[in-house]
């Protein structure tokens, strides 16, 4: 599950032992040769062990590659299908099996977990929905970021529900989000009842195969051939193997492994009702609302986030030895999944930085093309302008016929001297062009001694000025 406290605390370690090299700045634009080099320099700069990369784009896996080892001491590379243990990214798979049961009228994401474990405390009052939005109230059994001695020794599904199921809740059901993996081993339990199946087995049958996720197993690693070791280190130490979780501890909340292809094709065949019917989609996709009528951000087994109008489905993961992240657009069919095989160096900032320049990229090819201009640029623009404006008087000329209109020599007059009274700009900084009406859309900031202004250029192809005002920022 959740384990990023102890994870952000020690993201700078590997970068404080002697020789550590401080990591290069992510690239400018999405280019895949510079995203190769940037994650081979993080990799190095951070002290990762092994690290895979895949990025999906319309549908498409454009990239995916291993780095670093999977292996310390059999000195074995990551390769691209490499599989890693992807800890809480199992819970997006739970909740699909729970609504594949629930398409075959088997169960309901409504139902009580009365009907099916009657002694759980409030069992009457909490509902399969409640467990997969984490609002049901059981307490987390996995918060800490290490494996206390509980962990160690194997458990009984039993014993777990009893524990952490049957004991006084953290709050009053659906009223607040408190991330419990012990709501999704019950789910597991649940999934267990109905199908009369083990869960692993369901998972293999109904979503593992059908989909050809070679590279993926639930509960063991054994038979993947190019599966990772788990590495963890404490205070500046060397990387060491993790000690795994005992049988029964993470189940149903996190015992996939998966490579970052897999988890990629899952990824699309879920948004493209290939796993589930629509409208389960979309129950599985809804961020939850409390009963105090606040918006979680979490649906069922999926984040659900935004970034400038583009809606994302995402989660991490992190068990023992490893920490993961599978991130996805939907509307674009694109994505981005990282896996790494040592939990003590942090993940998170390269995550951020490789998905922000896929998203970007993909909204910006999408963007209308900015026209190009039969003239000078902006900035040059700008400042002849300016010239003109402070002499008092403006080539017309170079307008276009409203905006010639618009401005009359009064304001030219008014203006310029206002303008002219500011002196010499100290700095002049010009923002990336977009396009408006068929125009180049420009801004340009000017910084004097006493203010700064905000210039704003529209030019048609032709050159000519539609518009130049000037704000006070």
């Amino acid at each position: 599950m959740c384990r990023y406290g102890f994870l952000l605390a020690l993201c700078l370690l590997p970068m404080l032992r002697a020789g550590a090299q401080t990591p290069a700045a992510p690239p400018a634009k999405f280019d895949l040769p510079a995203i190769d080099a940037y994650v081979a320099g993080q990799v190095k700069a951070k002290g990762f062990v092994g690290l895979s990369v895949a990025i999906m784009r319309d549908g498409k896996i454009i990239f995916a590659k291993g780095y670093g080892r999977r292996s310390i001491e059999k000195d074995l590379p990551v390769e691209p299908d490499t599989s890693f243990a992807v800890g809480s990214i199992t819970k997006q798979f739970t909740c699909a099996c729970v609504f594949l049961l629930a398409e075959e009228g088997k169960l309901s994401i409504d139902d009580p977990v009365a009907k099916y474990f009657p002694h759980l405390t409030r069992a009457k009052d909490i509902t399969i929905r409640d467990l997969m939005n984490h609002t049901s109230g059981y307490p987390d059994y996995y918060p800490l970021d290490f494996l206390d001695r509980r962990m160690l020794k194997p458990i009984s599904f039993e014993a777990m529900c009893k524990d952490y199921a049957g004991v006084k809740l953290d709050f009053k059901p659906g009223t607040r989000f408190s991330y419990s993996n012990t709501g999704y081993v019950i789910l597991g339990g649940i999934v267990e009842k109905v199908s009369g199946k083990p869960f692993g087995e369901f998972l293999e049958t109904r979503i593992l195969k059908p989909l050809k996720l070679a590279h993926s197993r639930f509960g063991t690693s054994k038979d993947l051939p190019l599966a990772a070791t788990g590495y963890t280190s404490f205070a500046l130490g060397a990387p060491e193997p993790a000690t795994p979780e005992a049988n029964g501890w993470i189940d149903a909340a996190g015992d996939l492994w998966a490579s970052a292809s897999d988890l990629l094709r899952w990824d699309l065949a879920l948004v493209e009702g290939k796993v589930v019917k629509p409208e389960s989609y979309k129950a599985m996709t809804t961020p939850r609302t409390l009963s105090t009528g606040k918006i979680s951000d979490y649906a069922c087994g999926l984040a659900i986030g935004s970034f400038n109008g583009d809606t994302v489905i995402r989660h991490t993961g992190g068990v023992s030895g490893f920490v993961s992240g599978n991130s996805f657009i939907p509307r674009s069919k694109s994505g981005l999944v990282v896996l790494s095989n040592a939990e003590h160096v942090s993940a998170t900032k390269l995550r951020a930085d490789l998905f922000e320049l896929l998203i970007k990229d993909i909204q910006e090819s999408e963007a209308p093309a900015v026209p190009k201009i039969d003239g000078p640029k902006p900035k040059e623009v700008v400042l002849e302008f300016l010239k003109q404006m402070t002499a008092g008087k403006v080539d017309r000329n170079q307008l276009g016929e409203e905006f010639s209109v618009y401005l009359t020599d009064a304001r030219i007059k008014s203006g310029g001297e206002r303008l002219k009274a500011l002196g010499e700009p100290t700095k002049i900084e010009v923002e990336p062009t977009h396009e408006r009406g068929g125009m180049e859309v420009s801004t340009v900031k000017l910084t004097y001694k006493t203010a700064k202004v905000r210039a704003s250029l529209y030019r048609t192809p032709d050159g000519k000025i539609q518009q130049l005002l000037f704000y006070g920022e």
